[in-house]
């Protein structure tokens, strides 16, 4: 509980951090088979419904030679950002570190053969900046039982797989997403977050309290997202894109796009300008919860031109006015 309390106590001040979405899905960037899908740019596999083997083979094209994880780090450091939320497996069921419960995963299955997870906790502990883990803990579009169950809305793999069942999530729990959690925070060091996101229907009160559970024993420290569900998170939380006017007393945070996907696309939407990046921090700062800004890296591990020019466009000061504008 005393780590616990040190990490709520870190957080208040911890007002503005980087959300990074990175996967396989910043191959095909927005565009199969020659068609623009809409949606976000994560979301390819669902909405384009491709198939698992013909998505699994985007795996050996997955090779981020740019990839730099202590430029990354520095630039949200220079950002102000006091932490980096990396998506080590999203609804894809791709996992980017190398995780020894699934083989589908950045170290195993692509020619690139480096853990960009343990890069960034490498980067991280040489910074003021500290690392926190995404994770997808009830979609996960590689297995036919997750995220796929009749109550689940359609939002897991239903062009694959028939309806999950609740044995079947069980499974997918006990044999991936649970050892793979305890691999991120058995394997990579203090993580000052577990970000899990959709709790779908499948994901039931005890599966909560098992992932809850496995982050408490394993790092007392480590806060957890208000997206494990049934009110078991620390920081409260909200829809995407959604600040609200209203001035918070806990721990709070909310998540906001660059332009209009998390994921990378080629045509990913008009970006948000440096005025309409300004009044967020503001209004985050204002009512006293942390602001998680996304980037969306492309597939050779760069940032996009435009998000680099809006994390230089941040400074770290007392006040929001020292916030500048390059384009004038």
């Amino acid at each position: 509980m005393v780590e616990l309390e040190k990490s709520k106590e870190w957080f208040k001040s911890a007002d503005r951090g980087l959300f990074v979405h990175w996967g396989l899905y910043s191959i095909p960037a927005g565009e199969w088979d020659g068609v623009q899908i809409p949606w976000f740019g994560e979301w390819i596999m669902h909405s384009a419904k491709i198939p698992k083997a013909k998505y699994e083979k985007l795996a050996s094209r997955f090779n981020p030679t740019e990839f730099n994880a202590k430029k990354w780090v520095r630039r949200a450091e220079d950002a102000g950002m006091k932490y980096i939320i990396f998506t080590t497996k999203h609804h894809d069921g791709f996992a980017m570190f190398d995780s020894k419960a699934d083989p589908y995963n950045i170290v195993r299955a692509t020619p690139f053969k480096r853990d960009v997870l343990a890069e960034l906790a490498d980067a991280c502990r040489d910074s003021t900046v500290k690392l926190g883990a995404y994770y997808s803990q009830s979609m996960d579009w590689h297995e036919p039982g997750a995220g796929n169950g009749p109550d689940d809305r359609g939002y897991g793999n239903t062009w694959d797989f028939r309806h999950g069942t609740p044995e079947e999530f069980t499974r997918y729990m006990e044999t991936k997403a649970l050892p793979q959690i305890e691999e991120i925070l058995t394997h990579y060091g203090p993580m000052a977050m577990m970000w899990f996101d959709n709790p779908l229907p499948s994901f039931n009160l005890e599966h909560a309290l098992d992932a809850k559970e496995l982050v408490r024993r394993l790092q007392p420290g480590c806060l957890i997202s208000n997206r494990i569900g049934h009110s078991l998170g620390d920081i409260r939380g909200w829809g995407d894109n959604y600040l609200p006017d209203t001035k918070e007393v806990g721990l709070a945070e909310a998540c906001m796009t660059m332009n209009d996907t998390w994921g990378y696309k080629k045509n990913g939407g008009k970006w948000k300008t440096p005025e309409e990046i300004k009044n967020a921090i503001e209004k985050a700062q204002k009512n006293n919860y942390s602001l998680l800004l996304n980037v969306g890296p492309m597939a050779n591990g760069e940032f996009p031109k435009e998000a680099t020019q809006t994390l230089k466009n941040i400074r770290d000061k007392k006040s929001i006015l020292s916030y500048f504008n390059p384009f004038k």
